[in-house]
């Protein structure tokens, strides 16, 4: 047997205050979509974020909200952007292999996609658009919609990265003002001047410096550069909009509290107070500040009746533990990591150490390395040669993917065999093509298969998750994670429920009031429910889809009927299942948790026996 299922049907209570009857306008409303990069869900109120707070107590709170697994920035970007989950969108997590050596990532075939220049090489070599699905600014501008995104370097430009959009929708981030950046056009330049806003995006500063294990990261939020963004949305780009008269969409991707809560110097090689400190504190304050100054200048500009503002942060949040008992690459001394911690790279050189093959770095020259080396960001291309692989590792944070190019059944089944017996595992999704592994889940279980151009991951590695009880696990928890930050610093990536709970709220015309839904709902509801509010033209390639979030809007349909479910593999030879918890509304399906009971933060307990049969 593949897996078990354990389901419930449920009905699903609202809370609703007063709704107002809203008549249909001749011409759409305005869109504003907010993202607090990395904001948890369970963080914010009155105190830490009181803008935030506000809003989803005026309009409506969606409660039982989602991250997509891997919990990463530019896959949930794409989900946002398409309404389509990653196995159609083939954005499978921050960092990939494309095949191919990227020239805006130095050549690497496995690049870090918050970048432009990366984003253009990798658009060109799939066919103009790596996403191969149609996003919400592109759809938007189409219909004659005046579109911008503005923020963080990365997701902004992914929102309308091909060509003709970086031509004719704004595009304001990180790398705005040097020849990385997309243009200005002379009308927007001539906007900002006369704002005194700066043609060129500062940088982050000292909040970009993330310390080393001797020296603590940052201490202060990302204020220069955000402050920054939110004065060219404020001050040239919405009213540019207003003197415009038609409808607009615009995307701010704020990056805090995602890049403090990283960087963050309150806790270096120390679980506590982790991303709980008063840096993180002030990064959350930071983006919830940005919020309330655009709110502040829609309403300026008389736009607040015809306005949406849909909140949703990308992924939740948790801290870096970098301790194994099992890691080969734990024994290892490295010099710029402590003695018996994690390094990052650890699943690069555990995998080659376990297969007894040559270990390349993708991103120094494809050089091989040499005990007591680590790949310089995780990366690695195990055995054959720098075109022809045998394994490929992604190293993301608290997920990785392994990609194994040649598709060669027994090098997968001896790389699940591996990781199966690595204490900072939980929870493995394989490609149903190199076969059925005990205690393993496949990729189509979690929307990782579908319609993707780009090359579909073998496997898709959970990391380890725990809680540092602090009485509420989903603000508290810690996850093993590949990467260059410290023990202490903040990850996510993970399926953990503390990454996968984002924040979610919206207020505007085409909302209820005071409106509480529990029912589920994700990002890739995000792109469905703004192309419903717009009324614009989908044509879906793939089929892994959110849906309109409709019992949130003003005059929309009742709470939905929702199944929960558990699905859980057989047990490997350990007794260890690869267990999800899900809900499903209609034919859409919400990740809750995944990986082994007992190392993924909450992941529900099941009354089946999880032991070997």
């Amino acid at each position: 047997m593949k897996a078990q299922v354990l389901s419930a049907a449920t009905a699903v209570l609202c809370i609703m205050g007063t709704v107002p009857v809203v008549q249909a306008a001749e011409r759409p409303h305005n869109v504003i979509l907010f993202v607090p990069d990395g904001l948890r869900g369970v963080i914010v109120n009155d105190t830490t974020a009181p803008s935030m707070a506000a809003l989803a107590r005026q309009g409506v709170w969606m409660k039982n909200s989602h991250s997509l697994f891997p919990t990463f920035t530019t896959a949930n970007a794409s989900a946002m952007a398409t309404g389509h989950y990653l196995g159609d969108t083939g954005d499978f997590s921050n960092t990939i292999y494309t095949g191919f050596q990227v020239p805006g990532a130095g050549n690497s075939m496995v690049p870090f996609l918050e970048n432009d220049p990366v984003l253009g090489d990798v658009d060109e070599h799939f066919a103009g658009d790596y996403l191969d699905e149609a996003t919400i600014l592109k759809l938007a501008r189409d219909k004659g919609f005046s579109t911008a995104a503005i923020g963080k370097l990365g997701p902004v430009l992914i929102f309308d990265h091909t060509k003709d959009g970086r031509e004719q929708s704004i595009i304001i981030d990180d790398q705005t003002g040097t020849p990385k950046g997309v243009p200005l056009s002379a009308e927007l330049s001539d906007r900002l001047k006369a704002a005194g806003v700066p043609l060129a995006a500062p940088t982050r500063g000292d909040n970009g410096k993330s310390g080393d294990f001797k020296t603590a990261g940052t201490h202060s939020a990302n204020g220069n550069q955000q402050d920054y963004f939110a004065s060219a949305a404020t001050r040239a780009v919405l009213p540019l909009f207003a003197a415009r008269d038609k409808p607009f969409v615009l995307v701010f991707w704020s990056r805090d509290p995602d890049g403090t809560q990283h960087n963050q110097g309150d806790s270096l090689l120390s679980l506590v107070p982790g991303i709980n400190g008063p840096t993180s504190m002030a990064a959350i304050r930071n983006a919830d500040d940005d919020l309330a100054r655009l709110r502040a200048t829609v309403a300026e500009l008389g736009l607040t009746d015809t306005t949406d503002i849909i909140v949703s942060s990308d992924h939740g949040f948790s801290t870096i533990s970098k301790q194994s008992e099992t890691s080969f690459a734990a024994k290892q001394t490295f010099s710029d990591q402590p003695a018996g911690l994690l390094t990052v790279g650890f699943v690069a050189i555990d995998i080659a150490q376990a297969l007894s093959l040559p270990l390349i770095d993708p991103d120094n020259n494809y050089v091989t390395l040499a005990a007591g080396q680590h790949p310089k960001f995780g990366n690695g291309l195990i055995g054959g040669d720098k075109d022809h692989p045998k394994v490929v590792v992604a190293a993301n944070g608290g997920s990785d993917l392994i990609y194994v190019p040649d598709g060669d059944k027994d090098t997968a089944r001896k790389v699940v065999e591996f990781l199966m017996s690595q204490d900072y595992v939980s929870g493995l999704f394989v490609d149903e093509k190199l076969g059925h592994f005990p205690g393993t889940l496949t990729l189509a279980d979690i929307n990782l298969q579908g319609t993707a151009v780009t090359p579909l991951p073998a496997i898709a590695v959970n990391f380890r998750s725990f809680d540092t009880v602090c009485g509420e696990p989903t603000r508290c928890a810690v996850e093993l994670a590949d990467t260059g930050l410290q023990q202490g610093q903040g990850m996510h990536g993970s399926f953990s429920r503390a990454d996968t709970q984002n924040f979610m709220a919206a207020v505007g015309p085409d909302f209820k009031a005071g409106f509480i839904d529990l029912a589920p709902t994700s990002n890739a509801d995000i792109g469905k429910t703004i192309a419903k509010i717009l009324d614009l033209p989908v044509a879906d390639k793939g089929k892994l889809v959110g849906r309109p979030i409709t019992e949130v809007m003003a005059g929309g349909a009742p709470a939905p009927e929702v199944l929960s479910e558990i699905l859980m593999s057989d047990p490997d030879s350990k007794g260890l299942r690869t267990v999800i918890d899900r809900q499903q509304v209609g034919d859409t399906l919400y990740f809750d948790a995944a990986g082994f009971p007992g190392r993924t933060v909450g992941l529900s307990s099941t009354p089946f026996d999880l032991k070997a049969k």
